[in-house]
């Protein structure tokens, strides 16, 4: 007979991990930790660090964009020549 119950699997944490996560977020000394970020919980970006950050992103990923939409235009091509 086999067994009609599922085995609940069981996950140890063995403390290794990847990065250490310890030090974000609020330090208890006035000194700030090499893991904090430059601004404290409650700033709130502006527009024109927003503004930067969009273009930064779009300047990463323009080639591959372009890339992706070349091969997807070629494939097309080719199915429309074909049919």
């Amino acid at each position: 007979m086999s067994k009609n119950k599922k085995e609940k699997k069981i996950y140890i944490d063995d403390g290794s991990s990847i990065a250490d996560m310890s030090m974000l977020g609020k330090s208890s000394s006035s000194k700030r930790s090499l893991h904090e970020t430059k601004y404290s919980n409650n700033h709130r970006p502006t527009f024109k660090e927003c503004f930067k950050t969009y273009i930064e992103t779009v300047k990463l990923m323009l080639i591959p964009m372009l890339i992706t939409i070349g091969i997807i235009s070629i494939a097309f091509l080719l199915v429309y020549l074909i049919l």
